[in-house]
């Protein structure tokens, strides 16, 4: 199993850059990455989650054919559409709030042999999609919360994660 970074660490605030090797070292960093997310019980990993500064992710939303590598995406359409729904992320574990997005979003991306495709996403595989995005940019997901709510939060999980000594 792969470190997942998590709160307070540099890594997770950087810009990731494009993939430009694909080859089978990344296949296999890709499938430790898919083995990661599930043992933490997760449905989405991004590179930067554990230390690697490169424009990929992973997502498993457990739903047939949401199994899915996306290497340098680029979200190309949103819905003007916009939900709510509680997220949560392995670099911030044990620490929930209700997010908004876009409930629809275009993707392209390649596949792990470097091959294009698209991806139109709606419902959770979009919302996951745009949270393991972020992280390619640096963005958690509690910087799309209010400020109040965000301080609270991060509080909350220092308090927990507090290291005892």
């Amino acid at each position: 199993m792969l470190d997942i970074y998590t709160l307070g660490e540099d890594v997770l605030r950087k810009k990731a850059e494009k993939v430009i090797e694909f080859d089978s070292s990344l296949t296999m960093l890709i499938d430790a990455m898919f083995e990661t997310m599930e043992e933490s019980d997760g449905i989405g990993l991004a590179a930067p989650q554990i230390g690697i500064l490169k424009r990929f992710f992973v997502v498993d939303t457990r739903k047939q054919n949401e199994k899915i590598a996306f290497i340098n995406p680029e979200i190309v359409e949103m819905s003007h559409e916009i939900g709510s729904y509680e997220e949560g992320c392995l670099s911030i574990p044990g620490m929930y709030y209700d997010i908004d997005r876009p409930l629809a979003v275009t993707i392209q991306a390649q596949d792990v042999k470097g091959k294009s495709f698209t991806i139109q996403a709606t419902g959770l595989l979009a919302r996951v999609v745009q949270h393991e995005y972020d992280h390619l940019s640096g963005t958690l997901f509690i910087d799309r919360m209010e400020e109040g709510a965000r301080e609270m939060l991060v509080k909350a999980y220092n308090r927990k994660h507090k290291k005892r000594t």
